[in-house]
């Protein structure tokens, strides 16, 4: 069983900045993405940055150039640096891994989600 914790959410104003990470446990296939989407009230979840376990990163148009995506292999975490942080960006952020293993089974886990507030 795959675990994952975030933490780092919280209230910010904007402009301000927020780290936000993901420790994942269990057992996590080596060549896995991961990654954030968000859900802001009555709206759909959406991606906002993703990262391989061979470090390519994907960024949603909204967030190029202000949010960076990490991790850290070894610790199996990924990280999420918000920079000049809008209302807009105000949802909650649900960390993301999936991964197609040797038998070519799919599989996706998600975290519990931490709440993001940017007040104007």
């Amino acid at each position: 069983q795959v675990q994952l914790v975030e933490s780092g959410g919280g209230l910010v104003q904007a402009g301000g900045s927020l780290r936000l990470s993901c420790a994942a446990s269990g057992s996590i296939f080596s060549r896995n993405i991961m990654g954030w989407y968000r859900q802001a009230p009555g709206k759909q979840r959406e991606l906002v940055a993703s990262i391989t376990s061979g470090d390519s990163t994907r960024y949603a148009d909204s967030v190029k150039g202000r949010f960076t995506i990490s991790r850290d292999n070894a610790k199996n975490t990924v990280y999420l640096q918000m920079n000049s942080l809008k209302p807009e960006d105000t949802a909650v952020y649900y960390c993301n891994a999936d991964w197609v293993d040797g038998s070519e089974k799919y599989w996706a886990y998600w975290g519990q989600g931490t709440q993001v507030t940017v007040a104007s």
